[in-house]
């Protein structure tokens, strides 16, 4: 990452923000509406305590349902790959869950599961996440000229092991795909099934919970903690991807 990747975008946000304070105060906007970016920041130093603690358990179920979704997704796309049967089953049964909204199946899952766990919400990260993961794995699967596998036959190797070597190997940069569309997302469906009930221990929580008692400003700081929290998730999904290409450049 150079400074020329960083400069603009930096610029653009400080801009950004310097420009909203000035709107908010000449234009005399009321705080409910939209309060003012030094507002929000006093809230969040006020809060700094509150939303790290709201942040963990958002990031652990975020954590958690990004984890069993790309590994249920990669593991599926390896089947579903393999055995032309369970593509036909898997890829259609993908569509359809990635065409359930959030907001519906929230409230379903917390009615079906206690109110003191994080079960409910774990299942909605991971359903939303299995689906770009299982859509890009298989593509990138299936990216692996003829001639490597005809290749790989010819040594007498397996079905398993021309996966293992050749197709995950070719797939990484599809699977890497995946993860930067799953990582972020993966925030937005924990905060988004907070909002249905539940534990009121996490982000999502709070921000309803501060907009509902009028606290605009710190509900704002909330809101400021779950971009963090995306933005850290997406940060290590590309050092992750950075370090895998040197690990296979060193080999």
């Amino acid at each position: 990452m150079t400074l020329k990747s960083v400069f603009p975008p930096l610029v653009f946000g400080v801009g950004g923000l310097l420009l909203w304070q000035f709107l908010t105060i000449a234009a005399g906007i009321p705080q409910f509406l939209l309060p003012s970016p030094t507002a929000i920041a006093g809230e969040f130093t006020d809060n700094a305590g509150r939303i790290l603690a709201a942040a963990t358990a958002t990031g652990a179920n975020a954590l958690f349902g990004l984890l069993a979704g790309a590994i249920l997704g990669v593991v599926a796309a390896m089947v579903a790959v393999r055995f032309h049967i369970v593509d036909g089953l898997l890829t259609p049964m993908a569509a359809a869950a990635a065409a359930v909204p959030i907001v519906a199946l929230a409230p379903l899952l917390n009615s079906m599961y206690s109110t003191t766990t994080d079960t409910p919400r774990r299942l909605v990260v991971t359903i939303v996440v299995f689906f770009p993961m299982f859509v890009s794995t298989a593509k990138g699967l299936r990216q692996v000229p003829r001639v490597q596998q005809d290749l790989m036959t010819s040594y007498a190797a397996g079905s398993w092991q021309i996966t293992r070597t050749v197709r995950m190997p070719a797939a990484l940069p599809y699977l890497f795909t995946g993860l930067r569309i799953a990582a972020p997302g993966a925030v937005i469906a924990a905060i988004i099934a907070e909002y249905f009930g539940g534990l009121q221990n996490g982000l999502g929580s709070r921000i309803v919970s501060a907009a509902s008692n009028t606290a605009y400003p710190r509900a704002w700081a909330y809101v400021a903690g779950a971009v963090l929290v995306g933005l850290l998730f997406l940060a290590a999904v590309v050092l992750l991807e950075v370090l895998t290409r040197v690990h296979r450049r060193s080999k």
